[in-house]
Formats: C-alpha cells, sequence, structure tokens
C-alpha cells in the first residue's frame, strides 16, 4: 500500500485544529510513512514523546543539503541556506553570534518600551475607523516595530520586507519566486550591513557588522542570518498575535480569564496555552538520520527523512488530557511550539514577551472587542507555512 501524502490543510469543522487526517495517524501510532511532492516518503512524527525524543537525538540531522532531507519545496541553490538549517558546529557558531540580543534578562529590559509601543498601537486602534482590520492596524505592526528596532531596520521599508516576507512562506509560491524575494531582502540586508560597518549603531545588525570586520563572519552570512530575524521576528508573532485574538473571542470564558486578570503568572500562562493549542508552522520540523534509531518499535534508516507534525505532537492527549479544548488554566509550558533541543527558537523569549504585552493588554484596554464578520468569512491563510488569517475585521 503505497503511503498517504503528508497533510497541511486546516480541517474544516474548527479553523483552530489540526487537520482530521493527522488525528487519525496519531491514534494508528507514533510513526507513519508519508509521501511527498517530490515521491520520497519520509517518516511522519506524530506522538509527543517521539518528537522530543528525535529533535534531541544527535543522530537526526537538520542540514537541509543532505541527502534525504524531506524539503517542503524544490531546493535552488540560489536559495540562501539559514543557519537553523545546518548542524553543529556551525550551527552552534553561528546561533551563538545572535543570542545575546533575545536572552531572558534583555527581554525583560525591553518589556517597558514593548509596553509603551503597544499602548501607542492601541491609542491609533482606538482613534481611527471601526471595524477595523486588526491585523494592518495592530497584529502586524507591532512586532514589526520591535524587531526592526532590535536589529536596526528602518520600519519605513515594513512594506517591502513584509511582502517578499509573505512570498517566501508561501506554499504554492514558485521556487523562483521564492528565490527572487530571497534575493531581494538578502541584497536589502547586506546594504544595511555594509552600513552598520561605516555608521555603528547599539542594534543586533551592527553586533554582526563588526564581527564581518573582525573576519568571524562573510558579509554574506550576516546578511542571511538578517533575513532570517527579520521574517522569524515578525511573522509568526503577528499571525499569533491575530489568531490569538480570534481564538479567544471564539471562547469568551477564556478571553474573560485573560481580560480581567492582572496576575503576570496567569497572563504567562495563558500564552503557553496559546502556543499549545494553535501552534502556528504547519510544515512540522524536519529532519534526516543519520544512522539506524529504533523508536517506537520502528527502525529508522539512515538516510530517512523525518517530519516533526508538532501542531499533533502539541495535541496529544497522553501529555495534554482533552488535548482540543482550550485551556488558559492547563500548565502547558513544556509544549513543542518552539521546537525541542539545540535547534529549539532562538527568539522564544523575545516572542514570549510580546505576546504577554499584547494578550495582557488589548482585551483590557479594548474590553468590547469582538468580530464584525461571522467566523466563516474569516479568511484563513491555508496556503501559507505560516497558519493565522489574512484579515480579521473587529469592532468594540
Amino acid at each position: 500500500m503505497s503511503a498517504p501524502e503528508f497533510p497541511m490543510a486546516r480541517a474544516a469543522e474548527c479553523p483552530f485544529d489540526p487537520p482530521p487526517q493527522l488525528r487519525a495517524k496519531q491514534e494508528e501510532g507514533p510513526l507513519a510513512k508519508v509521501r511527498l511532492w517530490d515521491g520520497s516518503t519520509p517518516w511522519l512524527v506524530t506522538r509527543y514523546a517521539e518528537q522530543r525524543a528525535l529533535l534531541a537525538d544527535p543522530r537526526v540531522s537538520a542540514d537541509i543539503t543532505r541527502p534525504g532531507y524531506p524539503s517542503p519545496a524544490p531546493i535552488t541553490d540560489a536559495a540562501p541556506v539559514s543557519f537553523i538549517l545546518m548542524d553543529d558546529p556551525e550551527h552552534a557558531r553561528l546561533r551563538r553570534m545572535v543570542t545575546a540580543p533575545f536572552t531572558i534578562k534583555r527581554m525583560a529590559a525591553l518589556r517597558p518600551a514593548v509596553q509603551q509601543l503597544v499602548d501607542e498601537q492601541i491609542d491609533q486602534l482606538l482613534a481611527g475607523p471601526n471595524p477595523v482590520d486588526l491585523v494592518q492596524a495592530f497584529a502586524l505592526p507591532v512586532p514589526s516595530l520591535v524587531i526592526c528596532e532590535l536589529l536596526g531596520v528602518p520600519y519605513a521599508d515594513h512594506d517591502f520586507f513584509q511582502d517578499n516576507s509573505r512570498i517566501i512562506i508561501k506554499r504554492d509560491a514558485l521556487p523562483e519566486e521564492r528565490a527572487a524575494a530571497g534575493g531581494r531582502l538578502a541584497a536589502y540586508l547586506d546594504e544595511l550591513v555594509g552600513q552598520k560597518l561605516a555608521r555603528p549603531a547599539d542594534d543586533l545588525l551592527s553586533g554582526l557588522a563588526w564581527r564581518v570586520r573582525d573576519g568571524e563572519l562573510s558579509r554574506r552570512e550576516a546578511a542571511r542570518m538578517g533575513v532570517l530575524l527579520l521574517i522569524a521576528g515578525h511573522e509568526t508573532t503577528a499571525n499569533m498575535i491575530a489568531l490569538g485574538t480570534l481564538a479567544l473571542l471564539e471562547h469568551p470564558d477564556q478571553l474573560a480569564l485573560l481580560r480581567d486578570t492582572d496576575d503576570p503568572a496567569v497572563v504567562a500562562s495563558a500564552v503557553e496555552e496559546l502556543l499549545r493549542y494553535l501552534h502556528i508552522t504547519h510544515n512540522g520540523r524536519r529532519r534526516v538520520a543519520l544512522a539506524d534509531i529504533e523508536i517506537a518499535g520502528q527502525v529508522i534508516r539512515a538516510g530517512d527523512g523525518l517530519i516533526m507534525a508538532n501542531d499533533i505532537g502539541n495535541r496529544d492527549p497522553s501529555v495534554f488530557p482533552d488535548p482540543d479544548r482550550l485551556d488558559l488554566r492547563r500548565e502547558a509550558r513544556h509544549h513543542v511550539a518552539f521546537g525541542f533541543g539545540v535547534h529549539q527558537c532562538l527568539g522564544q523569549p523575545l516572542a514570549r514577551m510580546e505576546l504577554q504585552v499584547v494578550y495582557s493588554t488589548l482585551y483590557r484596554r479594548v474590553p468590547s472587542l469582538r468580530l464584525a464578520v461571522d467566523l466563516d468569512q474569516v479568511p484563513f491563510k491555508h496556503d501559507g507555512s505560516v497558519y493565522g488569517v489574512h484579515e480579521l475585521l473587529v469592532t468594540w
């Protein structure tokens, strides 16, 4: 019997749940073969314990250039390879260069500035049209402004980098379109690195420019790292803000818990549950086995591809009871929304802090916030590797 295709479309009956095909695969067992666009048949890993074990296993590689890597789309020579798609020691060498700005201590110091920015954006929201698209009026500007400040990227260029970012993460974009968008962003970041070499400032790109000057990085590597941080720093958080707001509006009892609390611990716990419940990256975390691995009664052979379906891993009932229920009181910090092991998301302290500020402020300041359209009129992002909504019309 041939392997089924790897399902990535959302379930029609509930836009917050993983596809029913993934639920069926999880119920059958923790590992199953699936078929990709190129005819390859990697292992789909559906359960939480096996996902964490494999993500932490040194016999598993994140290197996209290795034979057997289950790429979600054709790889072109022009496409830049990010350090998150490399193995140690090169992955560790490059990652260390951008770790310091994202520490929990740095995020705590940045929180008052993010709080001020969020309040200013809400002021503008309330002074503007009603109804309004929350994506364009709030969810997208907030993380874009924050990452621009951290990196040293002019926010005035946001239309340019947001448009090109959307092409890169669009699932049905042609390889040449994706490569062209990546090339435009790489050229843009290369120019900024050049400016920082001439006139350094107190930002992350200037730090990378200093490493270029000292010979630790090539200018091309610095530009590629800038592209990764710029895209990841605004796309994922923007989608979490909008999709999280929609999920809360559809669960008014849970929204009330978050809106009416002033306890930071309650807010932090709510953010973790929303990250678990929504988990917006839907290509799965992809790896390739470097050696034979015995796990869950199966033998993964060297060269076999692996897809960790983290959205369904976060709905594993053996770890999260009643997993399809949004429960902001749940202890969910051990979710795999940010991955696991040495490649787990570098920017997770920033994402957590931004979401805590947004979720603790928006609904308190706009307590009557509600959808301006029916749920079935909300356009969901079924066409991208980052899930969310194209538009969210709200009123108050």
